[in-house]
């Protein structure tokens, strides 16, 4: 399919794929080896994702309809096809439509064009302002993904006193230059409130945050956003600040489609599981033996089985074959069966078949990383430079999220820590960030992702990570460096041996579609 989504996007007719007319294309997440993954977008495919998030929007709790949701939601910049068709994700795409005009503006405290604000920053700040303006009407709290609201709660750490002094004053901050956040804050922001301001401050002032998201909008009922997969790092910090909110991941979605839903949103985010909606794509399913993955791979006949002949307990890689022209396409996902609604199977979501690291809704797969740090082993082996171990982890503490790697270095013939030049090692994140794929690079250009940092850790650092391993259980026979840290004791471990920071000093470049 990929060459007729490419010929599209290279100025040929809708119609050598599809018989609609392909609105724009939508860039996947899912990418592992560096080339665009690039989904055609219709009318009617974009009506039909949004009329089944509709569906769960006010029936699983009580009063969700009686007020305003402080969803944090964000476009990204989109890049043009030679044809001149924009691509983007599916959520800028739905965001600037006449679809969400229409069914959801009036719902959120968020006004369109701070939405629509292309400076994250900018846009952040505002809509946590109309958030707190209108404090007593929020009735849910969320974003599309955890890390998301997570990081909104980093960003309201370091900005709630300049918030407080705008509403105390009935003046936006003078740094705010987008004329659309300006003109929708005048309508909102007309007034000085200094006893609203006082009790902000009385809750920020506190000695911990714990619950401060139930505290600052009392109204809340839960909170919505994705925690499953990749996002459930983030479920013990979310814990703490909703102050025993439930936390709502209502459907299973993709660039691919609007695959599945929740019909028990209210469960705990460890049960969640999804019902797939057979009106949205055709399911086929690949029996997974996580053990013997490798093996199943090499087979020439792979058993496909249908929707209805799952087996519980199973697990599956998804196949889909959709409206938009993808026929029996591998999602990447895997799935296991965990029991029924009715007749139709329900799944949890167990783990991306190539994912391995992810910021915000882009991942980035190991082999792609692994890639870009032998090329920039090579680089400071000319400065008779030697790695001598590395790993990785998010970074959610700013806005945006960005990758960090934790490098050990050491002189050759030496074991210990070199004095570094700081342009030797910036050149370093740079050449990582030249080796990771077209999704990540747009979403470098576009500020969606921000530049690649390394933390430069002493000598020994990754002796202790293995002590703490082996303390927990491991083998040191069997030990591997995880290249990826989500436990937050090792992150402790590698931060608290921290040298040097280093950031990527250029925006990676990406190529153009080939016809």
């Amino acid at each position: 399919i990929k060459p007729y989504i490419e010929r599209i996007a290279n100025e040929e007719p809708s119609n050598i794929i599809l018989a609609e007319t392909v609105t724009a294309l939508t860039r996947s997440s899912g990418t592992s080896a560096g080339q665009p993954k690039l989904m055609p977008l219709t009318y009617s495919e974009l009506d039909r994702r949004t009329y089944a998030v509709g569906y769960l929007k006010v029936r699983f709790v009580d009063g969700l309809d009686q007020g305003k949701r402080m969803q944090l939601l964000f476009v990204r910049p989109e890049i043009k096809a030679p044809s001149g068709l924009p691509m983007r994700s599916i959520l800028t795409s739905y965001l600037i439509s006449k679809n969400f005009e229409k069914h959801e503006s009036s719902l959120h405290t968020s006004p369109i064009a701070t939405i629509l604000c292309s400076d994250s920053k900018q846009s952040m700040y505002c809509q946590m302002l109309c958030a707190l303006l209108q404090r007593n009407e929020v009735v849910c709290v969320g974003s599309v993904f955890g890390s998301t609201l997570v990081q909104a709660i980093r960003f309201f750490e370091d900005y709630w006193k300049e918030l407080c002094s705008n509403i105390r004053r009935g003046q936006l901050s003078a740094w705010i230059s987008d004329t659309g956040c300006i003109n929708s804050l005048s309508m909102i922001l007309n007034k000085p409130n200094p006893e609203l301001a006082d009790l902000i401050e009385d809750i920020c002032n506190a000695k911990s945050w714990e619950g401060i998201i139930k505290k600052l909008w009392p109204g809340t009922k839960c909170i919505d956003a994705i925690v499953t997969g990749s996002m459930a790092q983030y479920i013990p910090m979310l814990e703490f600040y909703c102050g025993g909110l439930p936390l709502v991941s209502k459907y299973y979605a993709s660039s691919e489609g609007l695959l599945g839903i929740n019909l028990k949103p209210l469960s705990k985010p460890c049960d969640t599981c999804y019902t797939l909606v057979p009106n949205m794509a055709y399911f086929e399913f690949l029996p997974v033996h996580e053990n013997n993955e490798e093996e199943r791979s090499k087979k020439e006949v792979i058993e496909v089985v249908d929707l209805v002949n799952v087996k519980l307990g199973q697990c599956y890689e998804l196949v889909v074959t959709t409206f938009i022209g993808l026929y029996r396409y591998k999602v990447g996902d895997i799935l296991k069966v965990t029991g029924y609604h009715n007749n139709a199977p329900q799944f949890q979501f167990v783990r991306r078949k190539d994912a391995f690291l992810s910021i915000d809704s882009e991942k980035t797969a190991e082999d792609e990383l692994a890639e870009g740090i032998l090329q920039a082993k090579l680089f400071v082996g000319q400065f008779q430079l030697q790695l001598v171990d590395y790993t990785s982890a998010v970074g959610i503490s700013l806005i945006p999220g960005h990758c960090i790697l934790f490098w050990e270095l050491k002189m050759e013939g030496s074991s210990k820590s070199p004095e570094l030049s700081p342009s030797i090692i910036e050149e370093c994140c740079y050449i990582v960030e030249q080796s990771l794929n077209f999704v990540y690079r747009a979403s470098r250009m576009g500020n969606s992702i921000g530049p690649l940092e390394i933390r430069m850790v002493k000598h020994g650092t990754f002796d202790a990570l293995m002590d703490f391993s082996v303390s927990k259980g491991s083998s040191v026979s069997q030990y591997k460096t995880p290249r990826c840290i989500k436990l937050e004791e090792a992150l402790k471990i590698l931060n608290s041996r921290v040298v040097g920071r280093y950031f990527s000093q250029q925006l990676p470049g990406y190529k153009k579609l080939n016809k």
